[in-house]
């Protein structure tokens, strides 16, 4: 990414986003203004006062409260973004980096692109010289990806590119057959293109579903084994258990992310290669029609949000981006 991205370290300045955190934890996010003003009950707190200051300072508001600012990190900055769908938690955005090894310099297929958390987390990992094609059906997602990857960064990267458009027909017009390195998937029904998935992948590349529930699990696990073009599929699921830990008092919270989703991955075999069998035990393996008809989509069901609260996600993310731009809507 080029050197017009706003670097996440360094002295506050204007157009960065700083997290307040208050004398209870209490956040709030404010987008750091000249002559801005952040007012709560506890007195305002002046912008000017902020900026130039270094990440990870204290400053008071009128009333003398004290409150830490600190600019967001990235998983702050996901969980509180502007929505148009569910996010990939970023417990799951760290496995997905790790298990399919993104890279610097990969050239890296995601699809749905979502509210663009993953995203961010898939430019971060390929860096500068990457390349990272989105794909989503519906053009309010697309919107809300493109607004919150923008304020996040500070500019919409030129390595990225957002398609909208079913990934069975969009990607074999936009990549060409062998030349992507990574596919993470995160729909309803991966089943349906992975015969494209396949022809786009480099031999020995990674693809990576991201799976909702076990029905789905085991319809993918098959689907990948059917095609014969990928390595034995490999399932796992990430839970995250905080700790309370003040003096002696040393006990697990009482809270947990649970679970969110499923990981799948799987590597493409070189063309004409058969995978050598596996000795398996004895299971219950065998599916029948109704079998398949239950894990299709429209029995396992989406949900989907209104047209009207995808409307008001879109604008509130497109006024993060001017603010993180310095842009107005005139300027679009």
């Amino acid at each position: 990414m080029s050197d017009g991205f706003r670097r996440q370290s360094g002295p506050f300045r204007v157009g960065d986003r700083v997290q307040l955190t208050g004398p209870k934890g209490n956040l709030n996010t404010v987008t750091l203004e000249v002559g801005g003003t952040f007012h709560s009950h506890r007195g305002v707190l002046s912008h000017d006062a902020i900026i130039g200051q270094p990440d990870a300072s204290v400053v008071e508001s009128t009333n003398g409260v004290e409150y830490l600012a600190m600019r967001p990190l990235l998983t702050d900055f996901v969980m509180s973004m502007p929505r148009g769908a569910a996010i990939i938690y970023p417990k799951d955005a760290a496995q997905i980096l790790g298990q399919a090894d993104i890279f610097p310099g990969a050239t890296v297929v995601e699809a749905g692109v979502g509210s663009g958390a993953l995203s961010l987390w898939l430019l971060r990992a390929i860096g500068a010289t990457g390349t990272l094609h989105s794909f989503e059906r519906r053009d309010e997602f697309a919107d809300v990806a493109r607004a919150n990857v923008t304020a996040f960064l500070g500019a919409e990267p030129t390595n990225w590119s957002v398609t909208v458009g079913d990934l069975q027909v969009a990607m074999p017009a936009t990549v060409a057959d062998g030349s992507v390195d990574r596919i993470v998937l995160d729909m309803l029904a991966p089943w349906e293109c992975l015969d494209e998935c396949a022809d786009a992948l480099t031999p020995g590349g990674v693809l990576i579903c991201y799976i909702a529930t076990v029905t789905q699990l085991s319809r993918v696990a098959e689907a990948i084994r059917e095609t014969g073009a990928f390595t034995d599929p490999e399932p796992s699921e990430t839970m995250v258990r905080t700790w309370h830990v003040e003096g002696l008092a040393v006990r697990p919270d009482h809270r947990m992310i649970g679970h969110t989703g499923f990981l799948m991955t799987a590597r493409r075999l070189a063309p004409g290669a058969v995978l050598p069998a596996l000795k398996r035990r004895a299971s219950k393996s065998d599916f029948s029609d109704e079998d398949v008809e239950a894990w299709t989509p429209g029995a396992l069901g989406e949900r989907t949000s209104s047209a009207k609260r995808l409307r008001k996600t879109a604008r509130e993310a497109q006024a993060a981006a001017r603010a993180a731009t310095g842009t107005t809507p005139a300027d679009q």
